[in-house]
């Protein structure tokens, strides 16, 4: 089994994806007017619209803007460098900037517009970027 994607329901999709593709610096590929997908060699970001629980169910399946469980992560180059290029952009939206955390990731939280927390970060340590060589 293969971990393939995490998606995200909005009732703005336009804003998240525009979001999304400012902070990575990738665009998301549009299937349809209520489903995109941000598409990496690991694993996708897909973001639906609350349309899309139709399909699912009905409107009681999942709830927009409503995470309070998940953090969608990044791995990034150089976390520093993404945060100075995002800072302004970010700005109210920061939760916790770059610190290095215990396991040795270097780590910038912040939330996108449904209140989702991102995480971007970069392998610091020789232990985490050990770990991290095994994935790719």
């Amino acid at each position: 089994m293969n971990f393939s994607s995490a998606r995200i329901i909005t009732a703005d999709i336009k804003r998240l994806v525009q979001f999304y593709e400012h902070v990575t610096g990738t665009p998301m590929t549009w299937y349809t007017d209520d489903f995109a997908e941000l598409r990496t060699p690991l694993a996708s970001l897909a973001i639906g619209s609350t349309m899309t629980l139709a399909f699912f169910g009905g409107d009681e399946v999942a709830k927009a803007a409503t995470n309070r469980s998940v953090i969608i992560e990044f791995r990034v180059e150089d976390v520093d460098k993404s945060y100075e290029a995002l800072a302004s952009f970010l700005d109210t939206v920061v939760v916790q900037k770059p610190t290095t955390m215990p396991w040795g990731n270097r780590s910038l939280l912040f939330r996108d517009p449904d209140g989702n927390l991102i995480n971007f970060f970069t392998p610091a340590t020789a232990e985490a970027k050990k770990r991290f060589e095994k994935a790719d």
